[in-house]
Order: structure tokens, then C-alpha cells, then sequence
């Protein structure tokens, strides 16, 4: 049985991966910034006070919490790219440093999420792009100065059917534009990407680390027919 600590597990990818990990019997330390939400610890990444103290060794650490920020550059405001790059980048960068110990105390697996459009120019995508697209400099970084002891990796996926995504898929025009834009002609499910996160975390992905792994349905390398 390993120990897992899974920040932003109240919904979506972060929710599902807990739900696999549990099935596999592994003891899971799961937060969210929301209260009164069961078995979940209240943490805000934003706020390095109420970061949980675990005195045990962690075997693996997921960093779930994202944004979807999607505006022409009329629309953009600088407050918007500091919202994404705290959201994305500088919370990762708290929980990372904080829980360090812990992984170091018999090493383990760190995953953080990019974005398919950190790589493919996608139009409207700047201010999120730009954060993801420092999230992936960060973990080969990362990969490279805490090796061998600790593997570090990130999933860019393409859109997927969690609630963050919602606004973007709530009618069936939407959601069929979505999925016609991908070779595979479907959207990702929650269950795909957290499947991908389980087995970055375990033991079978022992000789992975520094990748950018995509699940995008081929969006981001292949040309539809």
C-alpha cells in the first residue's frame, strides 16, 4: 500500500484519480479548497498556512487545481494571466516545496497537468497557454535537479468532460464542435487522463521522468481524415 497526496480532488480528474487510487487500497490524503466536503482536507493552495501537516512519507503527489481561460487579446488583462500563473504554476510551486520532505523520505512520483495548447497554437489560449507552457519548463526542471530519488511528470490533455470545462460543452453543438475537432472523434473523460495519473504514480512508470505526456485524443500530432 503507498500514500498518495492528491491536491484538488472535489471534482473532475482529481476526483476519478482518487476513486482509482482507493481501488487499489492505497492510503490518500485528499484535499480541497471548499469546506464541509467528506473526507477531504480544506487546502488552499494560495495559502501556505493551511497546508496539512503529514508526517509520514508520501509516495506521490498530483497536482490537480487548473484554469480554463479562453479571450482574444482585446479582452486579456494582466490580472488574468497573474490568476492563471497562480492557479497553475505558483500553487504547484507551494505544494512542491512544502511536501518535498516527504517525498524525499523514501523517494516518489510528482505529476502536474499541462494543457494540449501549451504545444498547439491554439487561438484565445494565450494567458492559460503561457502558464501551462511554464508548468512543463518547471517539471523537466524539476525532473532533472531532483533525480534519481523522485520522478517528476506531466499529462497535457485536451478537452475533457469535467465540470471546469462545462461551459464549453453545455449544448449538443458544442459539445459535437469539440469532439469533431479531434481525430478520435470523442472528448477526453475524466477516467482517461486520472488512469494515465495512476500509472505515472506507480511503480510500472519506475523509468519515466521528465516527460510531457499528451492524451488529446490526437489533437495535438495528427491531422484528422
Amino acid at each position: 500500500m503507498a500514500s498518495y497526496l492528491i491536491i484538488g480532488a472535489s471534482s473532475g480528474i482529481g476526483k476519478e484519480i482518487v476513486s482509482q487510487l482507493r481501488s487499489e487500497n492505497h492510503k490518500i490524503w485528499a484535499t480541497s479548497r471548499k469546506e464541509g466536503l467528506d473526507g477531504l482536507i480544506v487546502l488552499d493552495p494560495k495559502d501556505p498556512a493551511s497546508f496539512a501537516t503529514i508526517e509520514e512519507p508520501l509516495d506521490g503527489l498530483v497536482y490537480c487545481p487548473g484554469s480554463i481561460t479562453l479571450k482574444p487579446l482585446k479582452s486579456l488583462r494582466e490580472e488574468d494571466f497573474k490568476e492563471d500563473f497562480e492557479t497553475n504554476l505558483l500553487g504547484a510551486f507551494r505544494i512542491l516545496k512544502h511536501y518535498l520532505p516527504n517525498l524525499q523520505a523514501n523517494g516518489g512520483s510528482v505529476v502536474l497537468f499541462s494543457t494540449v495548447a501549451a504545444q498547439l497554437g491554439l487561438p484565445f489560449h494565450a494567458s492559460i497557454a503561457s502558464a501551462k507552457g511554464a508548468i512543463e519548463g518547471m517539471t523537466r526542471s524539476l525532473a532533472a535537479e531532483l533525480a534519481p530519488k523522485i520522478r517528476v511528470n506531466a499529462i497535457a490533455p485536451s478537452l475533457t468532460d469535467t465540470s471546469l470545462a462545462s461551459k464549453l460543452l453545455d449544448t449538443e453543438s458544442k459539445r459535437k464542435a469539440a469532439e469533431d475537432r479531434h481525430p478520435l472523434k470523442r472528448i477526453g473523460q475524466a477516467s482517461d487522463i486520472a488512469s494515465l495519473a495512476v500509472w505515472l504514480l506507480s511503480a510500472k512508470s519506475q523509468f519515466v521522468s521528465g516527460q510531457v505526456i499528451a492524451i488529446d485524443g490526437g489533437l495535438g500530432s495528427i491531422k484528422p481524415n
